[in-house]
């Protein structure tokens, strides 16, 4: 759904959804904390799904550059926030991602956009750990592409087995990191504190 058609239309309907939950819940939709809550609840789920509206292939597209370039560029530490398909709860964590040009670059602020516009749909660490791998060598066709992400889970943290401290680290490779020295130098590279 476009997200702004769901802030325009959606939002009336969401609300009253929210409305009915809140109810369910217990609660009193009416009290004066709660007044606005649906409200709010509504656009912040239209906020945090409006990813279902961007093409990541666009965005990558409107900044392509031929360049000969040929070593790995690696841009790390990308904030990831997303949400959880089983429970709609947030995962949130970082992104590491590297690319070996063949022929092309793309500019830099566009890799972390590709990560928010698959984040912000319901999702699974895996899956859009390969999407945006996949975005990447499909639309760019670089040597190779390395993604690696660490998140953690409310799912995991705030329900069920309830461990705090866990991470999980998802991976995807293609190409030339497919190769052991590659792939050993770009785990290299994020794992150092340089900046």
């Amino acid at each position: 759904m476009d997200f702004e058609l769901l802030n325009k239309k959606g939002v009336k309907e969401i609300s009253s959804l929210y409305h009915k939950i809140l109810e369910h819940l217990g609660e009193d939709p009416t009290r004066d904390g709660l007044l606005k809550t649906p409200e709010r609840a509504a656009k912040a789920l239209a906020f945090l799904t409006q990813g279902y509206d961007k093409n990541p292939a666009d965005i990558l597209k409107s900044a392509m550059f031929k360049e000969e370039y040929s070593q790995m560029v690696v841009v790390k530490e990308i904030d990831v926030y997303s949400l959880c398909e089983h429970h709609m709860l947030p995962f949130f964590g970082q992104a590491h991602i590297a690319y070996i040009p063949n022929g092309h670059i793309v500019g830099l602020s566009k890799l972390p956009r590709v990560v928010d516009a698959f984040a912000r749909r319901l999702q699974v660490q895996e899956r859009l750990t390969n999407e945006i791998r996949d975005c990447i060598q499909d639309t760019l066709n670089p040597m190779g592409v390395a993604v690696v992400m660490e998140c953690s889970h409310l799912c995991m943290q705030m329900r069920g087995v309830q461990k705090q401290n866990s991470v999980t680290t998802t991976s995807a490779f293609t190409g030339e990191f497919l190769k052991d020295t590659t792939r050993k130098e770009f785990i290299s590279l994020i794992s150092s504190r340089l900046h």
